[in-house]
C-alpha cells in the first residue's frame, strides 16, 4: 500500500492527537505523532516513553486522589467490595511482583480467563505495569476456545479462578481451564483467583493460589516505561476463517484515545461523576471502559460480576440507585430485554443521578433507544449511540452530550480527530440519503497493530478491499441520512453480531461438522428482536445420524456450546437434504438468511438445482427445526 502524501497526513489532526496525548503521562516525549511510511503499519507517538499502569493508578495516587474510589464492586450473591485508587495502587503493585516472581520478563504473554471480579482488573494492570501483553478470554468461552488462544499466544501463564457466580449458581472454571491446558505445554503456570471455594483439580508445582501468592508480595514496584508501541494486549475475535484471530494493540496510541473517547463522548467528570459499563473485560468494550479508558481519567466505576435477573429484574436499576449511577453504558440486547421484563421495573428505583446513557455492541433499533432514554432516562438525557470495533480499539463514531436531542437508531458523526466515509464499492464517496460500506480513510492512535503473528491476514482482512485508496474497511455497511448522519446497518460479511459478540459463521459450521453425524453444515445470521443477530443452522446429516433428527439437533445445539461456548449456540437448526450451491460448489448464504428471516427467497438462477430452495423453505415453515 503506498505512503499518503504530506496532504492527506493532515498536520491539524496531527496536533489534535499530539494535544490529547499530552493529558497522559509521558517518561520520555515522542519525536513523531505519526509515521505512517509503513502503512497500513502504523506508529503513534514514535519514540515516547510511558507505563499503562502508572497513568492508570500511580498518577492518581501521586497527585493525592489516593482515597478516591476506584471501583464500586458488586458480586452476583451479593458481596462488595470498595477499592480506592491506593487500594488499587497496592493490588496491582503486589500482583506485578508476584508475576516477576514466577520468572515473566516484559515480552512475555499472560492469558487470563476470570469472572468481573476486581482480580481481572488487577492482572490486567500487573501484566500493562511489567510489559507482559495479556489475553484476555471471556469466561463463557469453552475449553477448545480458550487453548487455541494459548496456544495461538504462545502464553506463559494462565490466570483464572476456581469458578464463577451465574445465575445464582457456582459454575466450575478452573475444571474448564485444565481441560485447556491439557494440551498446552508451553504453559508453566496457572494462578488461581479463589472464588466460589469449590473445590478443584490441582496439579501440584504448576498451579498456584491467587491469595497464597500475591498476598505475601511487596505493596511497593518501580515501574519500567515502555516504547509507545509496545503490545498491550492481544484480544481475539472471531474470524471469517474459522479460526480466531489476535487483534492487537499497543500501549500510547491506544491509551490516548481510550481516556480521550471515554472523557468526551460520555462528558465524564472526575470529582462528581459515578460512571458503569456493563460489558465483560472478556471484550474490547471491558478492556476499553472498564478498564484503561477510565482509570485513564480517574473514574469511580461500578463492576458488577452476575446477570442482570439475579436474584431479580430489577438488580441494574438496584445498583444504579444504590450507587447513585451517573453514567449508564451497555448493549441494545440488554435494553431489548428489559423492554421485554416490562417497564413497571425500573420504575421502581430512584434512576435520577442518570446523565448520560450508552449504547454500545450493535446499532441500536429506535424503538429500544426511545424506551432507553424514557424509562431508564426519565425523557430528559442524552443516549450516547456508540460505534467502533476490536480492531478500532475505541469509539469512533458518536453524538457528543451537548444537549441535542440526538437520534433515535444513529450513531451521527465521527468524534474529532476521526475520519469516516460511506462509500460505493469503488470507493467513491456516497451522497446524502445512500448506502454503501463505512471505511475509514486516516488512521487514528487506537487503531489495532496488526494480527498477531500474521501480517498478511491483517492486509488482507481489513486493507485489501479498497487498497488502492488505502481505506480501512470496517466490515460494516451504512448509510447517510440527508442531513449526512451516519446510520448503521450491520455486518456485509459472514460475521454475526449476536449480543454485541461477533461471532463467526465459519468458526460455528466448523464446530457443527466437527461432530460425527454432520456431513455439512450453513450458518446465517438473522435478525432477532433481542439479541441483535441469531444464529440459524442448515445441516446434512450422515446416514449414520439414524431417524430421529429432532434428537440430533439437541445434541448438536450442545456440542456447538461445548466446542465454542454457549453464546454461539444456534437459536435454531434445520435438518436439510441439501444447501443452495452454484453450479461451482458455492453455498448460497443470502438465500439461506431470506429463508431465516422469513423473506420471500430472491434470485435462484444461479443455483445448480433450484428446487433445493423450495424444499428449505418448506421444512422450516413446517417446523422441523429446533428452537432454543
Amino acid at each position: 500500500m503506498p505512503p499518503r502524501s504530506d496532504h492527506d497526513a493532515q498536520p491539524d489532526r496531527e496536533a489534535f492527537w499530539e494535544e490529547q496525548a499530552q493529558r497522559l503521562h509521558w517518561e520520555t516525549k515522542w519525536s513523531q505523532v505519526l509515521d505512517w511510511s509503513d502503512a497500513p503499519f502504523a506508529r503513534w507517538f514514535t519514540g515516547g516513553r510511558l507505563n499503562v499502569a502508572f497513568n492508570c493508578v500511580d498518577r492518581h495516587v501521586e497527585a493525592g486522589h489516593g482515597d478516591q474510589v476506584a471501583f464500586h464492586w458488586e458480586g452476583e450473591p451479593g458481596d462488595t467490595r470498595t477499592i480506592t485508587y491506593a487500594d488499587l495502587r497496592r493490588e496491582v503493585c503486589k500482583t506485578a511482583n508476584a508475576l516477576l516472581s514466577l520468572g515473566l520478563r516484559a515480552g512475555d504473554r499472560v492469558a487470563i480467563q476470570l469472572p468481573m471480579i476486581p482480580e481481572a482488573v488487577f492482572a490486567m494492570l500487573a501484566c500493562a505495569r511489567l510489559g507482559l501483553p495479556h489475553s484476555v478470554v471471556f469466561g463463557g468461552f469453552s475449553p477448545a476456545a480458550l487453548q487455541s488462544r494459548i496456544e495461538d499466544a504462545g502464553a506463559r501463564l494462565l490466570i483464572t479462578s476456581d469458578g464463577q457466580y451465574r445465575r445464582g449458581r457456582a459454575e466450575p472454571m478452573k475444571a474448564h481451564t485444565d481441560e485447556a491446558t491439557a494440551h498446552t505445554p508451553g504453559v508453566e503456570h496457572v494462578l488461581v483467583v479463589r472464588r466460589t471455594g469449590t473445590d478443584v483439580p490441582w496439579t501440584e508445582g504448576r498451579d498456584l493460589w491467587w491469595h497464597e501468592l500475591v498476598h505475601r508480595q511487596s505493596a511497593e514496584h518501580t515501574p519500567e516505561f515502555f516504547d509507545a508501541e509496545h503490545p498491550l494486549f492481544i484480544l481475539y475475535t472471531s474470524g471469517t476463517t474459522g479460526r480466531p484471530k489476535g487483534i492487537l494493540h499497543t500501549s500510547g496510541g491506544y491509551l490516548t484515545q481510550a481516556a480521550y473517547t471515554h472523557r468526551t463522548v460520555f462528558g465524564l467528570d472526575p470529582d462528581t461523576d459515578v460512571y458503569w459499563c456493563t460489558a465483560d473485560i472478556g471484550w474490547i468494550t471491558g478492556h476499553t471502559y472498564i478498564v484503561y479508558g477510565p482509570l485513564a481519567n480517574r473514574t469511580t466505576s461500578v463492576m458488577y460480576e452476575g446477570t442482570p435477573n439475579t436474584p431479580h429484574e430489577g438488580r441494574h436499576f438496584e445498583i444504579i440507585e444504590r450507587y447513585g449511577v451517573s453514567v449508564y453504558y451497555t448493549a441494545p440486547t440488554l435494553i431489548r430485554t428489559f423492554m421485554k421484563w416490562g417497564e413497571h421495573i425500573p420504575a421502581r428505583y430512584d434512576l435520577s443521578s442518570v446523565r448520560v446513557l450508552g449504547s454500545v455492541g450493535e446499532p441500536i433499533n429506535p424503538e429500544a433507544w426511545r424506551w432507553y432514554r424514557e424509562h431508564i432516562g426519565g425523557n430528559r438525557v442524552p443516549v450516547i449511540d456508540t460505534w467502533w470495533q476490536t480492531e478500532t480499539g475505541a469509539i469512533m463514531i458518536a453524538p457528543l452530550p451537548d444537549g441535542s436531542p440526538g437520534k433515535p437508531g444513529s450513531a451521527q458523526r465521527p468524534l474529532p480527530g476521526i475520519s469516516v466515509k460511506v462509500v460505493d464499492d469503488r470507493g467513491e464517496e456516497v451522497g446524502k440519503g445512500a448506502s454503501g460500506f463505512l471505511v475509514l480513510d486516516q488512521p487514528w492512535p487506537s487503531m489495532l497493530r496488526g494480527v498477531w503473528g500474521d501480517k498478511e491476514q491483517y492486509r488482507e482482512t481489513y486493507w485489501a478491499r479498497f487498497a488502492d485508496r488505502g481505506y480501512y474497511f470496517a466490515g460494516d455497511g451504512a448509510r447517510y441520512d440527508d442531513d449526512g448522519d451516519i446510520w448503521l446497518l450491520g455486518r456485509v460479511d459472514d460475521v454475526m453480531n449476536v449480543s454485541g459478540h461477533r461471532i463467526s459463521t465459519a468458526e460455528v459450521e466448523s464446530a457443527l461438522v466437527s461432530h460425527p453425524t454432520v456431513a455439512e453444515a450453513a450458518v446465517v445470521g438473522a435478525s432477532d428482536a433481542t439479541t441483535g443477530q441469531a444464529i440459524v443452522a442448515f445441516v446434512i446429516l450422515r446416514a449414520e445420524a439414524g431417524p430421529d433428527p429432532d434428537g440430533v439437533v439437541t445434541v448438536l445445539r450442545e456440542h456447538v456450546a461445548q466446542e465454542i461456548g454457549p453464546i454461539a449456540k444456534p437459536r435454531q437448526i434445520l435438518v436439510v437434504a441439501e444447501l443452495p450451491k452454484t453450479r461451482s460448489g458455492k453455498i448460497m448464504r443470502r438465500l439461506l438468511r431470506d429463508v431465516a428471516e422469513n423473506r420471500e427467497v430472491g434470485d435462484v438462477t444461479t443455483l445448480a438445482d433450484a428446487s433445493v430452495m423450495e424444499q428449505i423453505n418448506a421444512g422450516f415453515g413446517a417446523g422441523s427445526r429446533q428452537t432454543g
